[in-house]
């Protein structure tokens, strides 16, 4: 409790001082000629934009770029912390839940007047430029699109006599599939799934099959504890089978590709981001698979909807913004970048990028394309925007899981704090 204490007071110190850093120039020390740019991922995305920094330093050789990177749960208190000590990257990965928070509190910098001239994205298509916007200004570019998707060891599931997960399959199919393979499991200590039950776009998934939300058009809550108590019980039931990966095991998931279960090797299926096919793939030995989540019912919604994988945004006061919008611009529509990056970040959003990129794929890359296509006929609009506080909701729902997990509160106990919980850090807008 004391680590979540520790998190959420410096994400809302950090995000409290943001109005104020943008008054005070936010990096505005930074020399023209160097930029520092800061991202979130793995050791396979931090190679990737690596070479695409060095690959623009011979386009713009009077240009320095430093990169650094964390993790998904260090990512944001350590860019809170940044931009609250006036020291922001020139160069911001940004998400979704994020960026309404940092662009409403002038800590990103309004990049509309560069369409068109520095940057290049009119085929990127409305919906796929929107998805940058907060209240009618750009402040962040889309560096591909993405959908939730499912990652699976394939052979294990078919060695095992189970049916691997498909598009149509229903939770309630996957679960009887699921401890058929943990039934006749191929080694001790392995399972057929890793528990997504504290996995925020899981469980925005599974309510959107139902009719719900995360959150509502007005910055509420979406979802009532009925709704989390049958999720919780959900995933209660497929550790009881035996079909997921015990607490224990599963609280070692730090939420990214390294210590993933199906990484691990302590499962055979994975619940992440289309996106990140690539980096899982790349440290699995064994050949993965890609579908869609299993559905509540045969004719229902899929709830899966295309989102921007993570989009790119510029500190407010940067000294050196029309050089981050020439980067950004390199990153997502122009040949070199586009090549470098391939699909790690998502599938390109500029059309004539992706329909250049796709025949250079590899088996892997092309998977992650397909799928998006596959899938797209059946998907739902973009949720409502995430209320300030969002960010902060994924390690609510984390914790409150692997306290269900660990049997020491029930789902339904676990469902009442989840809805109380998240409305004491979600702020209406």
């Amino acid at each position: 409790m004391s680590v979540m204490l520790h998190r959420r007071g410096v994400l809302s110190a950090g995000l409290a001082a943001l109005s104020l850093a943008a008054l005070g120039g936010g990096s505005a020390q930074a020399q023209a000629a160097r930029l520092r740019m800061l991202w979130w991922g793995s050791q396979e995305r931090a190679d990737r934009t690596n070479k695409a920094i060095s690959a623009y330093k011979q386009v713009k050789p009077d240009l320095d770029i430093a990169g650094e990177f964390a993790g998904w749960s260090d990512y944001w208190p350590r860019l809170a912390t940044q931009v609250a000590g006036r020291n922001a990257p020139d160069l911001i990965q940004m998400d979704y839940r994020y960026i309404f928070e940092y662009g409403r509190r002038g800590a990103l910098a309004p990049l509309d007047d560069y369409i068109g001239k520095g940057l290049k994205i009119e085929d990127f298509g409305k919906m796929n430029i929107d998805s940058g916007r907060v209240d009618g200004k750009l402040y962040g570019i889309n560096l591909g699109v993405n959908s939730s998707a499912v990652f699976f060891d394939k052979a294990a599931w078919e060695k095992s006599g189970a049916t691997p997960p498909s598009i149509g399959q229903t939770w309630e199919e996957f679960a009887e599939n699921a401890a058929k393979l943990s039934k006749n499991k191929p080694k001790p200590g392995y399972f057929a799934t890793a528990d997504a039950s504290g996995v925020e776009p899981s469980f925005e998934n599974w309510l959107r099959q139902n009719g719900k939300s995360l959150y509502t058009q007005d910055g509420g809550i979406g979802f009532d504890p009925t709704d989390a108590t049958k999720w919780f019980t959900l995933w209660a039931d497929l550790r009881k089978s035996g079909a997921c990966v015990p607490a224990d095991v599963q609280a070692l998931d730090q939420l990214n590709i390294e210590t993933n279960p199906l990484t691990t090797g302590k499962a055979a299926t994975a619940f992440a981001h289309s996106n990140q096919f690539v980096g899982y793939q790349k440290l699995n030995k064994a050949k993965l698979a890609i579908s869609s989540y299993p559905k509540s019912t045969k004719d229902g919604p899929s709830g899966h909807y295309l989102k921007p994988s993570m989009l790119i945004s510029v500190a407010n006061g940067s000294a050196g913004i029309e050089q981050a919008v020439g980067f950004i611009n390199f990153l997502v529509a122009d040949p070199q970048g586009i090549d470098i990056l391939g699909v790690e970040r998502g599938v390109p959003a500029s059309e004539s990028m992706r329909n250049a990129l796709t025949p250079k794929l590899d088996e892997v890359s092309k998977s992650m394309v397909e799928y998006i296509a596959e899938i797209t006929p059946g998907v739902g609009d973009l949720p409502p925007a995430p209320p300030p506080g969002a960010g902060e909701f994924a390690f609510v729902l984390k914790r409150t899981a692997e306290e269900v997990g660990f049997g020491k509160i029930s789902p339904e106990e676990g469902g009442d704090r989840l809805v109380k919980e998240s409305e004491t850090v979600i702020k209406r807008k």
